[in-house]
């Protein structure tokens, strides 16, 4: 998993900036607009997120409409996949554990 990804998700603009392109392709201009940033800090975010390769752009006319990657969100997923098989792994082991535990002490329970 590439940290560039988590470290551009980090700055709370640039997340809102992703969460806006989740319904679609956007212009410069409408992510300033909706983000209630300035078009500069906009552009300057977009830069960072097409840095860390979480969105391209696509010129039409003398507009450039930018679109979410979904390469980099699929690579998230599966590592998220993975730590969360990880996780529920050590969670079952501890439930063994526990009921072990307590059923030794449902032993030791009638036994007095």
């Amino acid at each position: 998993m590439d940290i560039t990804v988590f470290a551009a998700l980090a700055e709370p603009n640039r997340l809102r900036i992703v969460e806006l392109l989740r319904d679609g392709p956007l212009t410069v201009g409408d992510i300033a607009d909706q983000a209630r940033l300035r078009q500069p800090q906009a552009s300057k975010h977009l830069r960072t997120l097409n840095e860390a390769g979480l969105v391209e752009a696509q010129a039409e006319a003398n507009r450039r409409f930018y679109k979410l990657r979904p390469e980099p969100f699929q690579e998230m997923e599966a590592w998220l996949e993975s730590c969360l098989r990880v996780w529920n792994e050590r969670f079952d082991r501890l439930d063994d554990y526990l009921k072990e535990l307590q059923s030794k002490n449902e032993t030791d329970d009638s036994e007095e």
